[in-house]
């Protein structure tokens, strides 16, 4: 059997009902079995974890099991796994997470195109927010590119050559952090790192046990402190030193400052755990941050978390509580213009920013030349009776929009960029403010793919000042109103609208909404007079192929379509050219709805013409079509 292209390798342990529900996108990939192997290493399983298992070994020639007694951790088993793995290349799946049914296969070619010792897939997750390293494809990068450090899990592709050749192991036993310490090395190595992000590889989800939340992180058995100090230490060790506060290891840093330390003094954490054990992680945060920290990480840092930074290594824990107080009643705003369609595109202005507690802007105070951080947030904050100096309003600021698929929790990101820009409020005050435009392709927004059928929530994210949050696009109308016309694009309908919470939505070839319900009033005022099709000006349309849709006329049911007009912006509605129905003027409704969307003229069992609801017909027509079908009439004539 000629090598594997790739080895997967699955640490289970206890997964009892998980690995069965894992399986199946393992064992159904686009990649032919042959060519890839499956590994799954049982750590040392007290329940029937094994024995399903070596259910799954005895049919698929291309999975393997391996046994090892109990370590505790992922680690161990997957050094296992790589021990026995013959692929080119290797990835790492945990046993309740899925894959993409293509993803071996798109990251492999991904991987022997770009000759690349490591290849990150895109992930879909309820666990974490989207990642904004996944908003385009990359060939080839090394770590300079500092986003790496937004994915730091193993469930990568990693060159197994590249692995010996650099001796990569996963710390073993009950290590946590041990993802962090492997995927930090090989950045480190790595000639060349890919990104996939136009297909949706890896599916993190939340287990409805709660079992892949990783618990007791503070354990003292399981070294929280210690091994972060160890993976400081190797990034260190892998760069230079630099006073400058873009320099590589300072920028690889603030990943783990940020997340590992800050956490430590910011909401919810230090406000939700019990105050004496918040305290204790509190004073080994500080310990760590002074002692293995440059300083030009924390001066790196934009000017609320560089505050956090402040409070925490001068060890003022009320001052960090009660900073944590106040920033948490800071919400993110979003302001929805006047949406439409433009070229297939649903189209709309969007402005983000930041509103204090007391819904006031969060802003800046310039004083002689210098910025200074909104002196109502800082109030009550011990240490801060100076305030707090802004040094650059704009460090690591930034904004996006993004997009869920509701029913595959997807991310994708339409096109467009924020920019973000200080606005004057008056009397030397000023508010950041991202803004830009929204533009939603949905025959493009999956990757360059059309979107699935189903509902798609636009949400944004916003980092100001280095407060983050994500929110969702809201507009001033009605909940669960339409949000503007719908649209046909590549033969499906696309219904924007306001979901229950206010927030923008667009639904994909009808998944909830319908046509008729959602377009009943502009259907009433429809005047056009049409042939055997009818414009309809609240659709709009590219060019593309027709859309089916069921409509009744009459009491008869036919099946119509919505078709891209010559105009190239306006959809028709088109009947069949035979109707089984008496002649005269029958209305036309779409299920749901009792509000005609036209009216068919029939005479002699053929479609005369359409009419909108709103057509006026003189007074000879409606006589030519009243006698249209009297044969008596038709035999004097």
């Amino acid at each position: 059997m000629p090598r594997p292209k790739v080895s997967v390798i699955v640490p289970v342990h206890n997964t009892g009902k998980y690995v069965d529900e894992c399986a199946p996108s393992l064992l159904g990939q686009s990649l032919p079995a042959d060519e890839y192997e499956v590994i799954y290493v049982d750590d040392g399983s007290t329940d029937d974890t094994l024995g399903r298992l070596e259910k799954i070994a005895a049919t698929h020639p291309n999975v393997q099991v391996h046994t090892r007694p109990n370590s505790g951790w992922p680690g161990a088993p997957r050094n296992l796994g790589m021990h026995h793995a013959k692929g080119e290349y290797v990835q790492f799946v945990d046993h309740d997470d899925t894959l993409g049914p293509e993803a071996l296969e798109r990251l492999y070619e991904h991987a022997k195109r770009n000759d690349a010792d490591v290849v990150l897939g895109k992930m879909s997750s309820t666990m974490v927010r989207p990642r904004r390293l996944f908003r385009h494809t990359v060939d080839a990068c090394t770590i300079e590119n500092d986003e790496l450090m937004q994915s730091m899990s193993p469930h990568k592709m990693f060159r197994r050559a590249f692995i010996e050749e650099h001796g990569l192991r996963f710390p073993e036993g009950p290590w946590i952090l041990e993802d962090l310490s492997f995927v930090s090395a090989a950045y480190l190595k790595a000639e060349r790192i890919s990104i996939l992000a136009d297909y949706p590889c890896y599916y993190w989800m939340k287990r409805d046990d709660g079992g892949n939340n990783t618990q007791h992180r503070f354990d003292p058995r399981h070294g929280f402190w210690p091994n972060c100090r160890s993976i400081v230490r190797q990034i260190k060790d892998g760069t230079d030193p630099s006073d400058d506060i873009d320099a590589l290891q300072n920028r690889l840093l603030h990943r783990l400052y940020h997340v590992e330390i800050l956490s430590r003094t910011r909401e919810p954490e230090i406000l939700r755990e019990d105050r004496a054990v918040q305290r204790q992680r509190f004073d080994a945060a500080r310990e760590l941050a002074l002692e293995e920290f440059p300083a030009a990480v924390r001066e790196g840092l934009p000017a609320v978390s560089r505050l956090r930074a402040a409070l925490l290594e001068s060890g003022d824990f009320d001052g960090a509580v009660a900073l944590a107080e106040r920033v948490r009643e800071v919400k993110a705003r979003s302001e929805v213009g006047a949406l439409r369609w433009e070229d297939g595109r649903l189209v709309a202005d969007v402005t983000l920013d930041l509103l204090r507690g007391d819904g006031e802007p969060l802003a800046l105070v310039e004083r002689d030349g210098t910025w200074w951080l909104d002196p109502e947030l800082l109030d009550n904050v011990p240490g801060t009776d100076g305030g707090w100096e802004v040094r650059d309003p704009f460090r690591l600021a930034y904004a996006e929009l993004v997009v869920k698929d509701r029913d595959r929790q997807d991310w994708w990101y339409p096109e467009g960029d924020l920019r973000v820009r200080l606005e004057p409020l008056g009397q030397g005050r000023s508010r950041l403010v991202a803004s830009g435009r929204l533009r939603l392709d949905p025959e493009r927004l999956a990757g360059g793919r059309p979107l699935e059928r189903g509902v798609h929530d636009v949400w944004a994210y916003v980092q100001l000042l280095g407060v983050d949050r994500m929110v969702r696009l809201t507009g001033d109308d009605t909940p669960g109103s339409p949000a503007t016309g719908p649209a046909l694009t590549g033969g499906r309908l696309a219904l924007p609208y306001w979901t229950g919470s206010g927030q923008l939505a667009l639904d994909v070839d009808q998944r909830q909404r319908g046509l008729g319900p959602d377009t009943a009033g502009a259907a009433t005022a429809n005047s056009a007079r049409g042939g055997r099709s009818l414009p309809l000006p609240y659709v709009a349309a590219t060019a593309g192929a027709p859309a089916p849709v069921k409509v009744t006329v009459s009491a008869l049911t036919v099946e119509a379509e919505l078709l891209p007009g010559a105009d190239g912006t306006t959809a028709h509605l088109r009947l069949p050219d035979r109707l089984a129905l008496p002649a005269g003027r029958h209305p036309v409704t779409l299920p749901k709805t009792d509000t005609p969307v036209a009216y068919a003229v029939v005479r002699h069992g053929a479609l005369l013409r359409l009419e909108g609801p709103a057509y006026a017909a003189g007074a000879g027509r409606r006589l030519l079509d009243a006698v249209a079908g009297n044969r008596r009439i038709r035999r004097a004539g």
